[in-house]
């Protein structure tokens, strides 16, 4: 068994040793992070929309599987329906199943593995196919933050029977 900081050796565009920085020299939070980064803007707005902007920015530490806005676009019409008010259950649902609670670094978890998530059900690691969380491909892993780390996925992943 391989550990999945040796199998996104080839997939990671970016590993960073430190947290990004503000201008003023502060780590950036997981929220200033994602919201510095175009490929986040659809992710920051669901964030914002389902009222957990505040969360992220807190103290965690968290591990957060971002999708980027592609992974959100391949959703089509379902954006538009999670991101209105009546729906922000279902959007926090969707959204907290891409987080778990701690830092949990690439090197820190292993093929198989079942990771719960704030939303409560589990998501499954697979490093064999991957590596995977669920069925999404992570592109980049080990982003670190001031109150977790990032690892950009490929697609949005769903709880079951939220959708």
């Amino acid at each position: 068994m391989k550990s999945l900081k040796t199998a996104l050796a080839s997939a990671t565009l970016l590993a960073m040793a430190a947290g990004p920085t503000l201008a003023d020299n502060h780590a950036m939070d997981i929220v200033d992070t994602a919201a510095g980064n175009d490929d986040f803007e659809t992710l920051v707005a669901a964030v914002q929309a389902a009222g957990l902007f505040e969360t992220l920015k807190g103290e965690g530490p968290f591990t957060v599987f971002a999708p980027t806005d592609e992974a959100f676009a391949a959703l089509g019409g379902t954006v538009d329906e999670l991101l209105k008010p009546e729906n922000k259950d279902k959007l926090t649902a969707v959204l907290t199943y891409h987080v778990v609670p701690g830092k949990v670094m690439a090197a820190d978890l292993t093929d198989d593995a079942m990771v719960a998530t704030v939303q409560g059900q589990e998501v499954t690691i697979d490093l064999d196919n991957g590596p995977m969380v669920n069925d999404a491909n992570v592109t980049t892993a080990d982003i670190e933050t001031s109150n977790g780390v990032i690892h950009v996925i490929d697609k949005v992943i769903v709880p079951d029977g939220v959708l």
